[in-house]
């Protein structure tokens, strides 16, 4: 009996907290560069997690979502406790379009969608873009 109960702990203990990839990219506005250090979210179960329950995220870092192709819809904020902001990208890096999300706790969230195609999503603190002159038109530099 006992090593039932053994293997069943095995079996069903809680996984290691495997850490998520991270990389430094380069955000480039005019003749300004912004280093960064992102997560990068290129896995559906983790780019479904995004930066949900995360309570505090430092000045330049953010989380990179990586799609295998072009990609359309929207983010949701859903047990997301901070405000952050969302640039989504071109294939090339460009940033296409900019918008700001507030936390949601409730059972149904709005969606944030840029109603256009994107291939990368970069999400930051709210308001890191504005603060940093990022605009549209911008790039950031993957590899």
């Amino acid at each position: 009996m006992k090593n039932r109960i053994k293997l069943f702990g095995f079996l069903f203990r809680p996984k290691k907290d495997t850490s998520l990839q991270t990389k430094m990219i380069k955000v480039y506005s005019g003749e300004r560069t912004i280093n960064i250090t992102v997560q990068v979210a290129d896995t559906p179960k983790i780019r479904d997690k995004g930066l949900m329950f995360v309570e505090k995220l430092p000045e330049n870092e953010g989380m990179l979502f990586v799609f295998s192709g072009e990609t359309y819809g929207g983010f949701w904020m859903k047990n997301t406790l901070i405000p952050l902001s969302i640039a989504f990208l071109d294939l090339d890096g460009r940033i296409l379009k900019i918008l700001d999300m507030v936390p949601c706790k409730e059972v149904i969230c709005p969606t944030y969608d840029p109603e256009i195609s994107y291939h990368y999503a970069l999400e930051m603190n709210l308001g890191w873009f504005q603060k940093n002159q990022i605009k549209e038109s911008d790039f950031v530099k993957l590899d």
